[in-house]
Formats: C-alpha cells, sequence, structure tokens
C-alpha cells in the first residue's frame, strides 16, 4: 500500500513541473500561452478520476500500474491547476 502511495505521489508531483517545463519551453520559442489551457487540464483530469474510480470499482481486473497512472494523472492535474491559480496565470 506505502509503495502504491509513492507511485501515485511522484506521479502527482512530476506532472506539474513537467507541465511548467513544457510552458516554459514554449515561451522561450515565443509562443504565447494557449487561452483556457487550465480548463482543457481540468478536463483532462477530471477523465483520468472518472477512470480511476472505474477502474477500482471495475468489472475487468486492471494492473496496479494502471490504476496509479490513473489516480496520479488525476492529483497530477489537480496540483498543476491550484498552481496556476495561485501564480497568478
Amino acid at each position: 500500500m506505502l509503495f502504491r502511495l509513492l507511485r501515485i505521489g511522484a506521479i502527482a508531483a512530476l506532472l506539474p513541473l513537467l507541465f511548467t517545463w513544457s510552458q516554459r519551453m514554449a515561451a522561450a520559442r515565443g509562443n504565447e500561452p494557449v487561452p483556457g489551457i487550465s480548463a482543457a487540464v481540468g478536463v483532462v483530469s477530471l477523465i483520468f478520476l472518472v477512470r480511476a474510480i472505474a477502474a477500482e470499482r471495475g468489472g475487468a481486473p486492471q494492473p496496479a500500474l494502471q490504476k496509479d497512472v490513473f489516480w496520479g494523472v488525476a492529483a497530477g492535474g489537480l496540483v498543476t491547476i491550484l498552481l496556476r491559480a495561485g501564480c497568478g496565470s
């Protein structure tokens, strides 16, 4: 159980870092931020949350790593949105 929480936490922590890195790389190339990116991240996070809940309750058995990725991306997306809102973006 602890290893599973560590995996989910690692994915959730890595996602905002990758998102920030991607945004900085785009800005360095002269690309403007895409309007509504936080909403898009929120929708994707919601989809992954629904998928994670379905996988946990689920009919067909799925690998634990796949479930952890679902939970991690859902949590990481939420953290990304909260960090962007806190930065005033």
